[in-house]
């Protein structure tokens, strides 16, 4: 889901553990801390959280061990050998060992095999220890899911059972398939789907079996297909059958979880939020028309975000419904909230299967996240919100008058693809013109385009006129975690805002204050008066000092900590201070330290437990402090919002990073927007109360993630094309990326959390700028043909393109198709893999001007590294009445002999109003 890794999950973190089958747990091949963290870490948490659970070792980054210049460039890198990763693999008791690359995807599945393996066919001499039960523990949909955690198998099928060395008997568990047969060729009406469905589902099925048994869920107003429960020798066969794309077991993605908005605004070039734009003259109704359609996990529709106080009528064009559920009715929808369905049921005239894990069988949130993501993209201004007290000013969402419709496909278990599938379908026949998706696939993964749920909706969507936003994922700030790469995506990561939350140690002596960043509503009092002792001090007898320094499981003598504050280590790349707290808590301590330089700008939720993060700097004064004194004490504050923070904004840690492992001929992500501690509406369901104990619950909650930001740029996206209705989903697109912003409220070029400069791989074209995107000058406009030809030079045939989509009469894919050409999409942004520098690489591109002015002319300038010659010609575009489309070309050759890497620039045109950046990263082999 899309909240950054620690703060909310810490408090979800035995709900990640339940139920799990096998867990996979990764290290990096390159680092040996990663590799030591295995059996300190990971192994304890997960003996205390889920005992008993096979357990699959994985050494990651194996193309990297493999490359002597990357420990040339790294000499602080250790190289982590096979023989060491069986040793571990032995030491903690795993039952399988596999070393992989998710860069190049060598070995991935095989981790995914072996996993399966152990799903359907669990050692018999382990059985399944009763967890201990959490007590106390409040469900909160901050966090459902992490995909950096050891990743859950839990819904897979025996689609991969081929590949082991056990027999598959006749009568095996069924699991959900969907079978994906692309577009609508004809004007079939449903009957005639149906039964090309039936027809084809029973073609496979054992003689005088009734479809309906089987069939769960029908694509039948977007674009056809169906999902089914198979074995996977059916699902074989039926994947061999005339019209069908792909057939692949129905995967389980994960959601990727004020001021921000008023921060965009104070940093963005210094014009009104809502100009006169050239491109309209007027927006449409004042932007009310536009539809934001939303697949997340619903909606509280209670909230104040969502009255329709003032709203005109429904746009006539909306198609879709209020469904009923549990506590849900029509009356829960208004002029706002147009739209809610669910997915938990099947509907489609099956044998009423509940496929989708959640805990309210109807549109309503129960969990928070939907309701937070809505209210960001398009909830009304709601004055003097706060989170109990912190973050307070006035919440709004970007887009205040647009309306809403939510697709429900998510549980606290995650998102069946199949679900998704669904709403995708409902979503383009209800008429929706955005859809804002805070949900992907986990990292190792790596569904292919066709096998991809949200890749397959979005391209129809797009089809249509709708603009698909997609968030980037959690996974950061490893290269090429980013998930949602499809470019008829707008791929969005996360950066921080202008705020942070202040929480300081005041020592004893001479009261001195070391400043601190959590969020905790300390109830210790002001003056320095706790004990106050180093972890390492107080380890048990059988912890070594290093190990209770971190403050590890079990690590720490409850005694010597009883009614004292604990100043723990945490430079150790692990995220888990939650964990850890709740740790020294249940053990007696009052309070906790964290020293932590990780993820510095998103501080952590600890609710009532005092709790604060300082920096190793911040601690020499603490640990100085403690050596100098025989009784050393201090106090921990609780939090207060500190606004104004300098320098802002900067790429979040989490945030995942390019290039796309699926293709790095496209630069991914797209854009960049706030998702660090956003405040927004939240559920009043007293079970997601995630506030102090003894208040009632907020109607507010600060959460993190790529989620978060994915909602900022959809509500932007709305006022562009409330501006602009007939313009397409790559118009609105260009228009965001070429007018983001690079630098920072220092004027300073934006950085990522740990210092160095951002580069397109971290935040894409840059950080969304509202204050530009009605006035992008000149836009890249991507066909329906593009995108095709993007197929062809993927590896689709020509026979797949047209199952898929309604093609050109005499579209082919060219023999030369490359992936090499990808580059030539007509994109905002540009990017060259596998280039060696021997040879001159050459680009285009097409621009429209939207501008306004009829005669205008245009003029390139370049930024390049001294090691590339970069040449656009013509290096002049001079647009007229007549002329509003004109073409240029970008070469890119070696000035000098390149390193293997990455090497990042831009083109800007401009004509004097306008600047039209686009950026791009060249990519030596």
């Amino acid at each position: 889901m899309g909240h950054c890794r620690q703060e909310d999950y810490n408090r979800l973190r035995p709900l990640s553990y339940r139920g799990a089958d096998v867990f996979i747990l990764a290290f990096s091949l390159i680092s040996k801390a990663s590799y030591e963290n295995i059996a300190k870490k990971w192994i304890p948490e997960l003996r205390h959280y889920a005992p008993g659970v096979p357990i699959i070792l994985v050494g990651t980054k194996l193309d990297l061990r493999d490359d002597n210049q990357f420990f040339i460039d790294h000499p602080g890198a250790v190289a982590i050998s096979s023989a060491q990763g069986e040793e571990l693999r032995k030491q903690i008791g795993a039952l399988a060992y596999v070393e992989c690359s998710s860069k190049t995807q060598q070995n991935v599945k095989a981790v995914f095999d072996a996993a399966i393996k152990v799903v359907l066919l669990p050692p018999k001499h382990k059985k399944k220890k009763k967890r201990r039960s959490q007590k106390g523990r409040k469900r909160n949909s901050g966090a459902l899911s992490q995909e950096w955690l050891p990743v859950r198998i839990s819904r897979y099928s025996t689609e991969e059972a081929n590949l082991f060395t056990f027999p598959l008997k006749k009568g095996d568990k069924r699991e959900v398939y969907v079978v994906y047969m692309g577009a609508i060729h004809s004007q079939a009406s449903d009957n005639t789907l149906k039964e090309n469905h039936v027809q084809l589902l029973s073609s496979i099925l054992p003689r005088g079996q009734p479809v309906e048994k089987y069939l769960l869920r029908r694509y039948k107003r977007s674009f056809s297909g169906f999902a089914a429960r198979l074995s996977k020798n059916e699902a074989d066969a039926i994947s061999k059958k005339a019209g069908v794309i792909s057939v692949f077991v129905d995967p389980i993605y994960q959601l990727h979880t004020t001021r921000s908005w008023d921060f965009l605004e104070e940093t963005s070039v210094e014009t009104d939020l809502n100009p006169t734009t050239e491109a309209g003259s007027s927006p449409a109704s004042g932007g009310s028309d536009t539809i934001i359609g939303l697949l997340d996990t619903g909606i509280w529709p209670e909230s104040e975000s969502f009255s329709d106080n003032g709203m005109g009528p429904i746009p006539s064009r909306w198609k879709g419904t209020c469904m009923k559920g549990d506590d849900f009715d029509s009356s829960n929808c208004n002029k706002k909230i147009i739209g809610a369905r669910h997915y938990d049921i099947d509907d489609d005239d099956s044998s009423s299967v509940n496929v989708l894990p959640t805990d309210v069988n109807s549109p309503r949130d129960d969990l928070g996240h939907g309701t937070h993501t809505a209210s960001t993209a398009a909830g009304n201004p709601i004055k003097e919100a706060s989170f109990y007290g912190l973050a307070d000013g006035t919440a709004k969402g970007g887009s205040i008058s647009s309306r809403i419709a939510m697709y429900k496909v998510c549980g606290i278990d995650g998102c069946p693809g199949s679900a998704m599938l669904s709403a995708f379908d409902d979503a383009i026949a209800d008429g929706v013109d955005l859809l804002s998706i805070s949900i992907g696939a986990s990292i190792f993964l790596r569904p292919d385009f066709s096998t991809d749920p949200i890749a397959i909706g979005a391209f129809h969507a797009v089809e249509k006129g709708i603009t698909v936003v997609c968030s980037a994922g959690n996974d950061g700030p490893d290269v090429g975690s980013i998930v949602n790469t499809a470019p008829w995506i707008l791929t969005v990561g996360a950066t921080t805002i202008d705020r942070y939350f202040e929480s300081d140690v005041v020592l004893g002596g001479n009261n001195k204050a070391v400043k601190g960043e959590a969020i905790n509503f300390s109830n210790l009092t002001k003056s320095a008066t706790y004990p106050l002792i180093y972890a390492a001090s107080a380890r048990s007898n059988s912890s070594s000092a290093d190990d209770a320094s971190h403050c590890y499981l079990d690590t720490l003598n409850g005694t010597k900590i009883k009614g004292k504050i604990v100043i723990c280590k945490q430079s150790d790349n692990d995220y888990s201070t939650g964990t850890k707290a709740e740790d020294i808590k249940n053990n007696g301590a009052i309070g906790a330290i964290f020293v932590n330089d990780l993820g510095k700008s998103v501080p952590t939720l600890y609710i009532d437990f005092p709790v604060t993060e300082v920096t190793t700097e911040a601690s020499i004064q603490i640990m100085k402090y403690i050596n100098s004194t025989k009784n050393p004490v201090a106090t921990i504050l609780p939090s207060i919002t500190v606004p104004k923070y300098k320098p802002a904004p900067e790429v979040a840690y989490f945030s995942s990073r390019g290039p796309s492992p699926e293709t790095s001929n496209i630069v991914k992500p797209d854009i960049s927007a706030p998702g660090v501690n956003i405040l927004a509406s939240w559920t009043q369901n007293k079970d997601n109360n995630v506030g102090p104990s003894g208040h009632k619950p907020s109607h507010f909650n600060l959460v993190s993630g790529t989620s978060m930001a994915c909602p900022h740029v959809a509500g932007i996206a709305a006022i562009i094309k409330s501006w602009n209705p007939t313009w397409s989903p790559a118009a609105i697109r260009s228009a965001i990326m070429t007018t983001a912003m690079q630098t920072n409220n220092n004027k300073s070029p934006i950085t990522i959390d740990s210092g160095p400069a951002a580069t397109p791989y971290d935040y894409g074209s840059g950080v969304i700028n509202p204050s530009s995107v009605l006035q992008p000058g000149l836009v890249y406009e991507t066909e329906k043909n593009d995108y095709l030809q993007f197929l062809c030079n993927y590896g689709y045939t020509t026979e797949i393109i047209k199952n898929m989509t309604v093609i050109p009469n005499g579209f082919k894919c060219s023999k030369n198709s490359s992936k090499d050409l990808i580059s030539n999409l007509n994109y905002p942004s540009i990017a060259i893999s596998d280039f060696t520098g021997k040879e001159r690489r050459i680009v285009k591109r097409v621009v429209k001007n939207v501008g306004g002015a009829e005669a205008t002319t245009y003029v390139v300038s370049i930024k390049s590294p001294p090691e590339l010659n970069v040449e656009v010609l013509p290096d002049k575009l001079q647009f007229s009445k007549s002329v509003t489309n004109l073409s240029y070309q970008v070469s890119f050759s070696a000035s000098s002999s390149l390193h293997k890497g990455d090497y990042f620039g831009s083109i800007t045109w401009s004509d004097g109003t306008h600047k039209v950046r686009s950026p791009f990263v060249v990519k030596s082999s």
